[in-house]
């Protein structure tokens, strides 16, 4: 019940994903039990309008590999990242006010480096049609045999995975933080990949985080 009401965003499958992080093993039905039963409801909105409702910004569809910020000051950035699907890790990769297909270029032959410092390699890419995406982009990809897979036009659900990081980022960050400028942008999406990949339970990994196993036991109370 407490994390439920000093989290206010978060559903019973979520506080059941921070239960099952510190170690606590119970069924997800129970939390909605409990939650029920104190009358909170479990998959609520119990927030004020977002940071883009503020804006008055036009609703969008964000790309599948770049999406947008906009500052206090309303000038537009754009982040460029990239998810592991098997894993859910993700990588943000860069913030910039001019996402030129040579700077999206130099960024994945960035990943690729650090990937192949860490020993993890895939075999396809997942991309959109967008003209940023040069052939010169795909050549880092099949330069060392990575097959590129483009999704058919308005077809966000080929990709849905991504989709659903941009929209955990705008409804777990964006919506609640006023971005001032680049460097800050980059600097707060740096912490929030952190805790996406260390902390954050997923569904999909058991309520693991991607880069963290579960805890055998609960923290004994002292």
């Amino acid at each position: 019940m407490r994390l439920a009401t000093e989290n206010p965003n978060w559903g019973y499958r979520r506080v059941h994903g921070e239960l099952a992080g510190l170690g606590y093993h119970i069924g997800a039905s129970t939390v909605w039990t409990i939650l029920n039963a104190a009358g909170i409801d479990p998959a609520p909105r119990r927030a004020g309008p977002t940071w883009a409702q503020f804006l008055h910004a036009k609703p969008t569809h964000p790309g599948l590999r770049l999406f947008h910020l906009d500052t206090i000051t309303r000038h537009r950035l754009y982040a460029f990242f990239v998810i592991e699907h098997a894993t859910r890790r993700g990588h943000i990769l860069g913030v910039t006010a001019h996402p030129t297909a040579a700077r999206l270029t130099q960024q994945a032959r960035n990943l690729l480096m650090d990937l192949d410092d860490a020993h993890r390699h895939f075999r396809f890419l997942i991309r959109d049609r967008d003209r940023k995406f040069t052939a010169a982009f795909d050549a880092v990809f099949a330069a060392i045999d990575i097959q590129i897979l483009t999704t058919p036009v308005r077809a966000p659900r080929a990709n849905a995975i991504a989709e659903r990081f941009v929209g955990t980022i705008r409804r777990e960050l964006l919506d609640r933080l006023l971005i001032i400028n680049q460097r800050h942008a980059a600097a707060v999406l740096r912490e929030f990949q952190h805790h996406y990949n260390h902390h954050r339970p997923h569904r999909s990994l058991d309520q693991a985080a991607p880069a963290r196993a579960l805890p055998h036991h609960a923290p004994t109370e002292t």
